[in-house]
């Protein structure tokens, strides 16, 4: 095989994605989730400022199964965000560079994530009168 035919990177064929790699990648995912979240959010509160009749088209957006759907993605992804950021400045101190404890704290981010994200809608759906 000719050097021109080689690929010049590692090719997916051959490549196994670690979970890091998948963290990194859904850490610029969440980041992009964020910022058009963060548009319904500004929607949501111009149509408060508006008047009764756009905060009420608004809240029936927001209201509806997949408003909340999307409220629930951005709380999750509001969270991933948030641990994985935590865990980046932990790695800026210098700390948790080993595989094994880069994997287990990979882990911890989602499983942190997740849980905040249902307790954080539970206490909602509770403070609000399971409405």
């Amino acid at each position: 095989m000719s050097s021109s035919n080689r690929p010049l990177s590692p090719h997916l064929q051959v490549y196994r994605p670690q979970i890091t790699t998948t963290l990194s990648i859904l850490h610029r995912i969440t980041g992009v989730a964020l910022a058009v979240g963060t548009l319904l959010l500004i929607y949501w509160l111009a149509a408060a400022a508006s008047g009764p009749s756009a905060f009420a088209s608004a809240q029936g957006l927001v209201g509806s199964v997949i408003g909340r759907l999307l409220l629930f993605g951005w709380t999750f992804a509001l969270f991933y965000h948030l641990c994985n950021g935590i865990r980046h400045l932990v790695w800026d101190a210098g700390y948790g560079f080993e595989m094994r404890t880069a994997e287990r704290s990979g882990l911890l981010v989602v499983a942190a994530s997740a849980v905040l994200t249902l307790v954080s809608w539970i206490a909602g759906y509770t403070m609000m009168g399971g409405a």
